[in-house]
């Protein structure tokens, strides 16, 4: 069977969706994946961003990740979104990307895929498991089949029990090792599941 190809699409500011996202193209790679790494196009004015060092710094440390496409979406088996939460909802450069995808959502391109997701926020109740949700409405509509971790590793409960997908505190630190653990492991489990997936259909 020919390798699952795994786009894994993400937004971040201060990186730690950018973090998260790094370790997960790690992890589908040794998983015999074949990865594109993309991140969405960026909306906020340059000002805002120099305001903020650190999401200063994100932005140059991640120049030579593509912007996402549409072909992205087109050519993966499988999808893993990555965005941090805005007042409980997801990230408006996310939503703007997501919300170009009528065309290929038409043609049915979108159904049958793998999908899984992963988020941030400055506080633990700051709208983690409600950004999670909000990106699986859009999964729901394009006929994709999500693939939560569930409480199916050890590594779920690390990071804080999540079974919606994978959650971080954004504080300005380095994302927890037991984050990056979870990602990984969720990452897996997503390959797995496209690679099911894919030799069904075949």
């Amino acid at each position: 069977m020919s390798k699952v190809k795994l786009s894994i699409i993400y937004y971040s500011s201060t990186g730690a969706n950018y973090q998260m996202a790094l370790a997960a193209k790690q992890a589908a790679e040794d998983a015999g994946a074949e990865v594109r790494l993309r991140k969405v196009q960026e909306l906020a004015p340059q000002v805002a961003i120099d305001s903020n060092p650190a999401w200063k710094q994100y932005v140059e440390d991640s120049n030579d990740v593509q912007v996402a496409s549409l072909d992205d979406l087109d050519w993966a088996d499988a999808y893993l979104f990555g965005a941090p939460t805005r007042f409980g909802n997801v990230a408006s450069q996310m939503k703007q990307f997501i919300d170009t995808t009528g065309p290929l959502w038409a043609q049915g391109k979108l159904s049958n895929k793998a999908v899984a997701a992963f988020t941030s926020a400055q506080n633990p109740h700051g709208g983690q498991e409600s950004t999670l949700l909000a990106l699986y409405n859009t999964f729901y509509h394009w006929g994709s089949i999500i693939v939560p971790p569930g409480y199916t590793d050890a590594a779920v409960f690390a990071a804080g029990g999540n079974p919606y997908g994978v959650s971080t505190s954004a504080n300005g630190e380095p994302v927890s090792a037991a984050a990056l653990d979870a990602v990984r492991y969720m990452t897996r489990r997503l390959v797995k599941v496209a690679g099911w997936i894919k030799a069904g259909q075949g």
